[in-house]
């Protein structure tokens, strides 16, 4: 089901973005830069966040002077730290742990321009789960990765945030993007990323 998902959301940027043909203005660019994510949820007690990183591509379609319609296609490295834990052999000694939730992202994004250069925009965003595991951290030893298959497959978001352009090639971004999805079924837990990235329009 994974791999049918991500193949629709490739068949589906790739559309968008090939109509720029029709569109002088169109800019087709790379973005990329740094998560800080968790989840938020009655059943989880505010866990600390997971650094990791995001990757991809973007396509933005001018209106008018002050508002364009973006697409964006990347992979989102997200999740959270379990946090120091004993190991289960009884001794002292403490491990950390983490559970990746990684995704391909698609947002919608409707953008305003404040000012030359300047924008808000945000919208819906698709996420679709690509990768799902906790890695431990064990001292002395390798790390262990155990795969899961409990994430839903679709998480329905909204993202939005702030964006400077530079000689309209240079951007640089900041985003808040929450869940709307529960990320397990009967389970009161929902995705939250703060990212901040650059990127350049080609």
């Amino acid at each position: 089901m994974k791999k049918f998902f991500l193949c629709i959301s490739l068949f589906v940027f790739t559309i968008t973005a090939s109509a720029q043909s029709f569109f002088d203005d169109v800019g087709i660019g790379v973005r990329g830069g740094l998560n800080l994510s968790t989840i938020t949820g009655d059943d989880f007690d505010s866990p600390d966040s997971r650094t990791s990183f995001y990757i991809g591509i973007l396509a933005e379609f001018p209106l008018s002077e002050k508002f364009s319609l973006q697409s964006e296609l990347f992979y989102s490295a997200q999740g959270f730290d379990i946090g120091d834990e004993p190991l289960p052999d009884g001794s002292d000694a403490i491990y950390d742990a983490t559970l990746k939730l990684d995704y391909i992202q698609i947002p919608i994004l409707m953008k305003v321009y404040l000012a030359k250069g300047l924008n808000l925009h945000g919208g819906p965003q698709f996420g679709f789960n690509v990768n799902e595991e906790i890695s431990i951290d064990i001292p002395g030893d390798d790390d262990l990765d155990i795969e899961l298959d409990d994430a839903n497959s679709f998480d329905f978001q909204i993202t939005n945030g702030l964006e400077y352009k530079i000689k309209d090639v240079f951007l640089i971004q900041a985003r808040y993007t929450f869940g709307l999805t529960d990320i397990i079924d009967d389970v009161d837990s929902r995705t939250s990323n703060i990212s901040f990235g650059i990127g350049y329009i080609f």
